[in-house]
């Protein structure tokens, strides 16, 4: 498909193997799932799958808010919903399939009896504040997998918790998919990209810059080891105004301890105003 034409869009499992089927012999199938309100991150993503696949491949785009990964509480229903405006980022970035099932056709007769188990690492970080969270996320990928049985599936990195996970659960399941990690794309100042920034109001989007700030501190310390790249973290929340902060950690890059030499992640998860964001970057520690 070219640029700038619209993409099919599926709405049923039958809709969705009819039209990834209907592919050149050899052609690979890459898969980019988001929940909608796509933005220039979203389209990273989208432009990273095609050059997995080529121009002889498909690439599919899932928009689907996944009611599973949601707890009482959260944001399910306000969650932006902006189709129209995904359609056409989709179109701009040269996707072949949107696939925009309902709930019930993901999920027909209700929340599946057999889920996803996370594992141990889901109980940290995100999933310590979000328990079930990563249950729902991981049900869902797995739902994704088995539908649209891709070859390649792309997942930015500003999620690094779900991008560990995803990958620990095609390992292990043996799913055959190779899941790749695109680097989070920025707005000016830094603030990651994020379908939630469009919560913020004007003085808390300059208040979230804070967040970028800290993990940027990070890196440029982490030359001296995990600690100093933590503490250099922590005294930029410190003269921060309008951030409640959740956790500041530097690990490793599995997510388990920081070594003192080596790959590294710093990861923040912070509340401004009612609004929570999360960011992460690589480190590279004790290079001094």
């Amino acid at each position: 498909m070219s640029k700038g034409d619209t993409p099919v869009v599926a709405r049923t499992r039958h809709q969705l193997h009819e039209l990834v089927a209907d592919r050149a012999e050899g052609a690979k199938v890459g898969l980019v799932p988001t929940m909608g309100a796509l933005h220039d991150g979203h389209a990273s993503l989208m432009d990273e799958a095609r050059r997995r696949v080529e121009d002889s491949g498909r690439v599919v785009v899932s928009i689907f808010v996944n009611p599973m990964q949601f707890a009482p509480g959260e944001d399910l229903d306000r969650y932006p919903r902006t189709f129209d405006a995904d359609l056409a980022l989709c179109a701009e970035h040269g996707v072949d399939v949107v696939f925009a099932p309902s709930v019930e056709e993901v999920y027909p007769g209700g929340e599946p009896q057999v889920t996803v188990e996370p594992g141990p690492v889901a109980a940290v970080l995100e999933g310590r504040v979000r328990p079930g969270h990563f249950r729902g996320v991981l049900t869902v990928v797995a739902k994704l997998f088995g539908l649209v049985r891709p070859d390649v599936a792309v997942f930015g990195q500003k999620d690094y918790q779900q991008l560990v996970l995803v990958r620990r659960m095609a390992a292990d399941l043996c799913m055959g998919v190779e899941v790749v990690g695109a680097p989070t794309v920025r707005e000016d100042g830094g603030l990651a990209m994020s379908s939630r920034n469009t919560y913020l109001d004007r003085e808390q989007r300059i208040a979230a810059l804070t967040l970028s700030s800290a993990l940027r501190a990070a890196a440029e310390n982490a030359d001296q080891g995990p600690d100093h790249a933590l503490a250099a973290a922590r005294a930029v929340l410190r003269a921060a105004q309008g951030v409640d902060l959740d956790y500041l950690v530097v690990t490793g890059p599995d997510l388990g301890p920081a070594p003192e030499r080596g790959e590294g992640r710093a990861l923040i998860a912070a509340r401004v105003g009612t609004t929570r964001l999360i960011d992460n970057l690589p480190l590279q520690l004790g290079a001094r």
